[in-house]
């Protein structure tokens, strides 16, 4: 039960994304609508849970634990968590235990967060103009966001910046978010808006803008030199020769970036997602709570690895969003 995660088309499993909580503080008009329902405590892993699920993974060769959600920083007692998970960097079979967050939280769990051993975390952060982050956020506060990012700094964790790319919001912030985070030694990731979920009167096609067109746009003021880099995900960089700082391009609409594909993804159900655009799962949690030994847990485990799609099916080509999941990226983890 200790072999290596191999799906049936040859990659190696070796990053697990894990939403610990579907909850959020925000309600981004690309992520959730604003009137979500979540869904009842009750069917939730509690950290006791999350922890044996995860250390499951860890034992089977995953090196890359990512904590997503929702927020998972609005998550209660969620420190508990990351010391416990701390131990397997301590024992080397971990090799990265990081997050992504909205960074409204970060300025209370920064200095924890390093202190557990993680070393660098996502700031999804789509403007830095005031009134815009109020319209993309609905509930958020950008200055929040900002007080994170100092408290992050200041406790060294080395930060990134992800942006969704929102054709006619942050269009023409373009050149001021790139020296921004040029300014403040952060790299910077653009991402497509992918369709993931029903957000009511939000259109999807309003709102996507390729990193084709984004890219050539950044170039007119730029030099961009390739990189060969890879970090285990679906990113393609480059840097910039003027600033030095390194921009990355997720791409999942333009470009299928399947072919690489490490890692699955583990809802705060216990759901594991094989494939972020496809709606296959399986139920780890019935595996889980249905015995307390660990093997009937590892062989689901083996089971939906082995069922992993190639790829996923979204399209925006034919203008109508094919492959559109109907669950709410909040739920999958971000």
């Amino acid at each position: 039960m200790t072999a290596p995660l191999i799906d049936p088309f040859q990659r190696r499993i070796d990053y697990l994304r894990v939403s610990v909580t579907d909850r959020c503080d925000f309600r981004c008009v690309y992520c959730m609508s604003e009137d979500m329902t979540f869904l009842p405590k009750k069917e939730l892993l509690t950290l006791e849970e999350l922890d044996r699920m995860c250390s499951a993974f860890v034992k089977m060769g995953v090196e890359k634990l990512r904590i997503t959600g929702g927020e998972p920083l609005v998550r209660r007692n969620i420190m508990t968590f990351f010391r416990a998970m701390s131990r397997h960097l301590e024992s080397g079979a971990l090799k990265e235990l990081t997050l992504t967050t909205n960074g409204s939280q970060l300025h209370r769990f920064a200095q924890d967060l390093y202190d557990c051993g993680v070393r660098r975390v996502n700031i999804s952060l789509d403007t830095i103009d005031e009134d815009k982050f109020a319209k993309i956020t609905r509930w958020g506060a950008l200055k929040n966001v900002l007080r994170g990012i100092d408290a992050a700094q200041a406790a060294g964790l080395r930060v990134k910046i992800n942006a969704v790319a929102l054709k006619g919001i942050n269009e023409p912030e373009l050149i001021q978010i790139t020296q921004w985070c040029a300014e403040r030694d952060m790299d910077l990731t653009w991402i497509e808006v992918m369709p993931m979920g029903d957000l009511g009167n939000e259109d999807r096609l309003d709102q996507y803008w390729s990193l084709k067109d984004l890219r050539k746009s950044l170039a007119e003021h730029y030099t961009l030199n390739e990189l060969e880099e890879r970090t285990g995900g679906p990113a393609r960089y480059v840097q910039l020769q003027e600033t030095g700082q390194k921009i990355g391009f997720i791409t999942p609409l333009t470009h299928n970036f399947c072919e690489s594909c490490n890692r699955v993804r583990l809802t705060c159900t216990g759901q594991l997602y094989m494939c972020l655009g496809q709606e296959d799962d399986a139920d780890l949690r019935s595996a889980l709570r249905g015995s307390e030994s660990d093997r009937p847990l590892e062989e689901a485990i083996r089971a939906a690895i082995r069922l992993k799609p190639k790829g996923h099916d979204f399209d925006y080509s034919r203008q109508a969003v094919d492959g559109q999941m109907s669950r709410h990226m909040s739920h999958t983890g971000g």
